[in-house]
């Protein structure tokens, strides 16, 4: 009879668990949590039944609040693009460069995300939905660690950058960037292509993030949503049709988390709950219309309502479960470092985290963590937020706004009574500690290079450029109804890379190639909408670029001006305007091709 050792003995049974299982490794990566990330968009703190609010009515949503740790004191920024830079690289949005929702600055300058650290630890990726953080390379969803993207451009449906026509009903998105008719309702394919690519990828770890552009404006939905809440509308609520956006969301989130019990993957998947900001037409208060849970402000503003959002999240088999709440100070920063912890990642030391991982009060919501200080700093334009004027400081219950005001909001949550003058000390203690943080924030390279798109690659052989992303010191224009019916805005300016050098192809345009039309005139064709078609009269068009400038007459039956240009490798700034006898204002469309 043949002996053995133990040692050999040893090394035959791991063989055969190896067999049996497939490999210790990938058994390991198996045991991960998947992870589902869904963010509402404009939807306050009071956008809610499960918070207090008496005519919403949000059954699974709810139920999921009910068996979920809630952390109740959760900020983000108070507009969509700085909140979702600050989730996807752990980073402050004065430290990442996108602190604004247009003129160059919500797209991100290509860092490591939050996508790319889940897939260098052996996750499947994915995104469904809204993105608004760059929609050229070398910013897309693809380039920032995404595997599958299926989702619209800009900042919501319907925008001037997106695909003409959307109007949140059979739509045309994006899948790993190349546009696709899709059938339905804008959140109700975001939900089903979840459920999809989940069917698809549930053997392996998967990460989900599930950004929804609802519900933001406009305010679409299928009349059976908003129809029980119509009767509210102007004398309790401010929008029927924004509760029945959220309806649908409710019943889309429940058949989500049907579809992960009956797969046997809800015990060991992280679900997380939130927005993106407070609400926008669901509370005013002047008219004491809707529910803002007692809070001031709304979406866009530094008072609690603007900032402070729901975070509810589960993990069953680490026992994030049952039901209850924690005051823990917490951020949109802190989620890297939060889900790392939690999914045993691997995270480089260059990320340069600012979020702390708070994973210990899930776990445990006796926990307490160090006392922290937040610092919220945006500003809708192409310069830096300033370091007070610009600046919400976070401590415990205190709040100092604009560098003078403040707030006790536990014993004032509407932040009636600024007293500062009660608490001297305090408020230089906080001025003091947010200069400090200014001062390292400028010594970013992001705070004075505008993010660019990369014309010259292989990766995109097209560069849209659009008004709604141009840097100037004009007002926003984002919408298409307002290209159709000829605003004008001054914004002209754009920041590119020239990858390769050679001749580049400029197209000047009026309207979109989704909608052809000549520059003094009208499409011949609209798509589905129901706003007005306008013609502007410019004489020419100029361009400017690379120390360039160029300029060409418009004729009558020309849908674009095109510039031909030799380039040189490097960064540069391309201007371009429609020019007439009276005004000077910025092109509406342009698109970049090497020849």
């Amino acid at each position: 009879m043949m002996k053995y050792s133990v040692f050999t003995i040893k090394k035959m049974l791991i063989g055969l668990y190896c067999i049996g299982l497939g490999c210790i490794f990938s058994l390991q990566s198996q045991s991960r949590p998947n992870v589902i990330l869904v963010l509402t968009d404009d939807q306050g703190i009071g956008d809610l039944g499960a918070h207090g609010n008496k005519w919403l009515k949000t059954p699974e949503i709810d139920a999921f609040y009910n068996d979920a740790v809630r952390m109740t004191n959760f900020h983000v920024s108070p507009l969509c693009t700085p909140t979702r830079a600050a989730i996807m690289t752990g980073k402050y949005p004065i430290s990442n460069g996108a602190w604004a929702t247009y003129k160059g600055r919500d797209a991100l300058s290509n860092p490591v995300t939050m996508a790319d650290v889940f897939k260098k630890n052996g996750y499947k990726t994915a995104l469904f939905g809204k993105w608004h953080l760059g929609d050229n390379y070398p910013n897309r969803p693809t380039d920032s660690g995404f595997d599958t993207a299926i989702h619209h451009l800009a900042g919501g449906i319907g925008e001037l950058s997106d695909y003409w026509g959307n109007d949140y009903f059979d739509d045309v998105y994006y899948v790993n960037n190349q546009p696709k008719q899709f059938k339905g309702y804008c959140t109700d394919v975001w939900f089903n292509e979840t459920i999809n690519f989940i069917k698809n990828n549930k053997d392996q770890p998967f990460f989900v993030y599930l950004p929804l552009n609802a519900p933001h404006d406009p305010l679409y939905v299928d009349e059976k949503y908003a129809a029980p809440y119509r009767h509210l509308e102007g004398k309790e609520i401010v929008s029927a049709n924004l509760y029945g956006m959220i309806a649908n969301i409710d019943h889309n989130f429940g058949k989500l988390t049907k579809f992960l019990k009956a797969e046997k993957l809800e015990k060991n998947t992280i679900v997380i709950f939130m927005s993106d900001n407070g609400t926008r037409y669901g509370y005013q208060e002047a008219d004491n219309l809707g529910y803002n849970k007692g809070y001031s402000g709304i979406k866009g503003s530094k008072q609690e309502g603007g900032h402070r959002v729901p975070f509810f999240i589960r993990y069953p088999e680490a026992r994030i479960n049952g039901g209850k709440d924690n005051n823990t100070l917490a951020a949109h920063i802190d989620l890297i470092p939060t889900l790392a912890s939690l999914c045993k990642l691997d995270t480089p030391d260059t990320l340069g985290l600012e979020g702390v991982d708070f994973s210990p009060v899930l776990k445990n919501t006796d926990a307490i963590l160090k006392d922290r200080t937040l610092f919220l700093h945006n500003r809708q334009d192409w310069r830096p937020p300033r370091q007070e004027s610009d600046g919400l400081v976070l401590r415990n219950e205190w709040r100092l706004l604009q560098g003078k005001e403040l707030y006790n909001v536990v014993a004032d949550p509407k932040q009636k009574k600024n007293i500062a003058k009660e608490h001297p000390q305090l408020v230089k203690d906080l001025q003091s500690e947010n200069a400090t943080f200014y001062t390292s924030a400028l010594g970013n390279d992001v705070i004075n290079e505008i993010p660019v798109a990369i014309i010259g690659t292989e990766h995109q052989k097209e560069i849209k450029l659009t008004i709604q992303h141009a840097i100037g010191d004009d007002n926003g224009i984002w919408k298409t109804e307002q290209v159709a019916g000829g605003v004008k805005n001054k914004n002209n300016t754009h920041a590119i890379e020239v990858a390769k050098e050679g001749m580049y192809t400029i197209s000047c345009m009026r309207w979109s190639k989704e909608v052809p039309g000549p520059i003094l005139g009208v499409p011949s064709k609209f798509p589905k909408s129901n706003f007005e078609y306008v013609s502007i009269s410019p004489d020419k068009v100029r361009l400017r670029i690379a120390n360039q400038i160029f300029e060409k007459t418009i004729n009558s039956n020309d849908q674009s001006t095109d510039f031909k240009v030799f380039l040189e490798k490097g960064k540069t700034f391309l201007v371009a305007d429609f020019i007439s006898a009276t005004e000077t204002y910025g092109v509406y469309y342009i698109y970049i091709n090497k020849i």
